[in-house]
């Protein structure tokens, strides 16, 4: 006999990272016997609705007020915390791996061939803090304080970002270009592009910028579209309910931090640029970006570059710090993820367009590179089991 429980699911449904968090609680729910009670409201809105005569077995939320947090803890059931605010302490949390994500935007300018970095932050999250710390790290404190611009400290989530665009174009305007800036989400990354677009600064020419959540609407509606790091909200809705279901079942669980990886980067117009000073090495890449989706290998980057294998592999490494053929490879995968993400193409298709005779190859080589087989990236990427069942 299966349990029933009834689940109270605190997240707002006003971003996409919450809603991915949604879909994946769903996802997990259907195979249990659970009741979800869950109302619309956005971020740092206390919904009350929850506190009357409902009686829950255990919560999922978003603890982002400390209005939020008291009732949470006076509910006494167990609860998961998908939130970084860390405002109850003791009880699980599921968050994203802000490590990872720092790692992947520094690597993804630095695929660019970007040699000058930044971060614009909003100290008020915890994530952004984090996001700063870890790329600091990353670049060896190599980020002086002139390349970090962070939002006014306030005690209420709503800023009025563009009281400061005066101080923020100043900020852009001593930064040494080409320059990649790290935006701490999505939402701070089209602040900045309305600003260079305000005062006329070249994006990607002579700033880059590249986001977090990769919401599609606000990547796609911006001027340029806007690179982001596409996070695993999915998975941290299915794990939050993994914890929650083992601590109704009597199981008890430390309040450690539970780290999800981002799945990776969706690049769109606003670090759509090659800043490498060596002639041959960038139009080597230019050559490898055209033709990702043919079987090439570096014979044919040599075909049309006049430089003996050696010295190519060696400009390379001295201007990308990697091989062409690990260049090949990564460009042919980012191909892959975009296919399996924008596209409903099947495995077959999908090797057939990459000139790969057998799909076994396609999957082996795709997890080679990313961690994951062509399937799971899909269904992770775009929660694909719960959109089929919704629709």
């Amino acid at each position: 006999m299966v349990d029933e429980f009834n689940v109270a699911v605190i997240v707002e449904t006003s971003n996409s990272y919450a809603r991915g968090i949604l879909r994946g609680i769903h996802d997990y729910a259907k195979s249990r016997r659970w009741t979800l009670y869950l109302t619309e409201h956005g971020r740092h809105e206390l919904d009350e609705s929850f506190a009357g005569d409902w009686k829950f077995d255990g919560i999922i939320a978003r603890i982002e007020t400390d209005s939020m947090a008291r009732i949470v803890t006076a509910m006494g059931v167990p609860t998961v915390d998908v939130s970084a605010a860390r405002l109850v302490q003791g009880i699980p949390w599921v968050e994203t791996d802000d490590e990872a994500i720092a790692r992947l935007a520094l690597e993804h300018l630095r695929d660019c061939g970007l040699q000058n970095f930044a971060y614009f932050g909003d100290p008020f999250y915890n994530w952004s803090i984090w996001r700063q710390q870890a790329f600091e790290r990353l670049l060896g404190r190599d980020l002086l304080k002139s390349q970090i611009f962070n939002l006014p400290a306030r005690q209420e989530p709503r800023v009025r970002w563009w009281t400061q665009r005066e101080a923020i174009r100043a900020w852009l305007d001593r930064l040494p270009k080409p320059v990649g800036i790290f935006a701490c989400y999505d939402g701070c990354g089209q602040q900045l592009l309305e600003i260079c677009r305000y005062y006329d600064i070249a994006v990607p020419g002579d700033v880059a910028i590249v986001g977090v959540d990769n919401d599609e609407l606000l990547c796609e509606i911006t001027t340029p579209t806007m690179s982001s790091i596409v996070p695993n909200a999915f998975r941290t809705g299915v794990y939050a309910a993994e914890i929650l279901d083992r601590l109704l079942r009597g199981d008890k669980l430390s309040g450690r931090k539970h780290s999800i990886e981002p799945l990776g980067v969706r690049k769109r117009v606003s670090t759509d640029v090659l800043a490498v000073g060596d002639r041959h090495v960038a139009e080597a890449v230019a050559f490898i970006r055209n033709n990702a989706r043919n079987n090439i290998g570096v014979e044919d980057l040599l075909g049309s570059i006049p430089l003996s294998r050696r010295v190519l592999e060696a400009r390379f490494r001295k201007a990308l710090n990697r091989t062409p053929h690990q260049e090949i490879l990564r460009v042919r995968a980012n191909a892959v993820r975009e296919m399996l993400v924008e596209t409903d193409l099947s495995l077959s298709e999908i090797s057939a367009a990459m000139g790969i005779e057998h799909p076994e190859y396609l999957s082996v080589f795709f997890k080679k590179e990313t961690g994951l087989t062509p399937r799971e990236y899909r269904d992770q990427a775009r929660a694909r089991s719960l959109l089929k069942a919704s629709s």
